[in-house]
């Protein structure tokens, strides 16, 4: 008789400890359900929820414990536009792209953010500061064109204030960890 856990104890011992208690606590309950594959999307969105995102690693754990083909857990992972595969940065961008907004000079706000950020939409700039969004109306239309940084909402912005508006969050991530 072998003295070592069998390799799927071991895997799953490791996709317990990768997505923590409550989730596992989640997937279990699954497992009552007729048809626990039919939780997917709950249980990605729960990961998603704790984590930010979705890593390689928590998709494989979730296959594991849901018991759900490797190929359909990503698949749905990666098919709807909700999940994201990668980190957020620490400040997300939602520049609106609505009617007003563009008609206004939105497009030009978008460029200048993608210069000075290096990313296009739905990307994360390198240091993992920022994270840009194209969003359509906001209702701000009189604001117009709208930026929003996390919660904090910047209206009738120009190319030119898109350096300063970034360098304000830069500056205060730097006094954080000071």
């Amino acid at each position: 008789m072998s003295t070592t856990p069998d390799v799927h104890q071991q895997v799953e011992a490791q996709s317990r400890e990768i997505l923590g208690e409550d989730i596992v606590a989640y997937i279990e309950q699954c497992h009552a359900d007729p048809e626990p594959s039919g939780k997917l999307i709950a249980v990605l969105h729960r990961v998603q929820a704790k984590f930010g995102y979705l890593a390689p690693a928590h998709l494989d754990a979730v296959s594991q414990l849901l018991r759900v083909p490797a190929a359909k857990v990503s698949g749905v992972a990666s098919f709807y536009h909700f999940f994201r595969l990668t980190p957020r940065g620490r400040h997300v961008i939602n520049l609106c792209l609505g009617t007003a907004c563009y008609v206004k000079g939105a497009d030009q706000i978008a460029q200048k953010l993608r210069d000075e950020l290096g990313i296009t939409f739905g990307e994360t700039s390198p240091d993992g500061m920022f994270s840009l969004e194209a969003t359509r109306c906001l209702g701000t239309c009189g604001l117009a064109p709208v930026m929003i940084v996390d919660a904090d909402v910047h209206a009738e912005v120009t190319p030119d204030q898109v350096p300063l508006i970034l360098e304000r969050y830069i500056r205060e991530a730097r006094k954080e960890r000071a």
